[in-house]
């Protein structure tokens, strides 16, 4: 199964650089538990390929709600500005 992924690099508030990686995906159940292995699987797989992952999120459908769902600063930035658009796609 194929995966979109948008791997990102944005300035951080200390001035530094973020390279942050978001994943359209879910796991089946939708539990907290359940999307945080996706998350960990998916970023281990992404960074494996070869990207530079600072932190990462899940993106999802969830009704008409857009949800995201990973480290705290990743998820209040997403929630404010969206992603522009995937970047790679990586295999499940």
């Amino acid at each position: 199964m194929d995966i979109n992924l948008a791997h990102l690099r944005e300035k951080s508030v200390n001035g530094g650089w973020i390279d942050f990686a978001v994943f359209d995906a879910k796991s089946i159940s939708g539990t907290k538990s359940d999307n945080q292995k996706l998350l960990s699987q998916l970023t281990t797989k992404a960074r494996l390929s070869g990207l530079k992952i600072d932190q990462s999120a899940l993106v999802f459908k969830e009704g008409c709600r857009i949800k995201y769902f990973g480290s705290r600063y990743l998820v209040e930035y997403l929630s404010n500005s969206g992603i522009s658009q995937w970047t790679h796609k990586i295999k499940l």
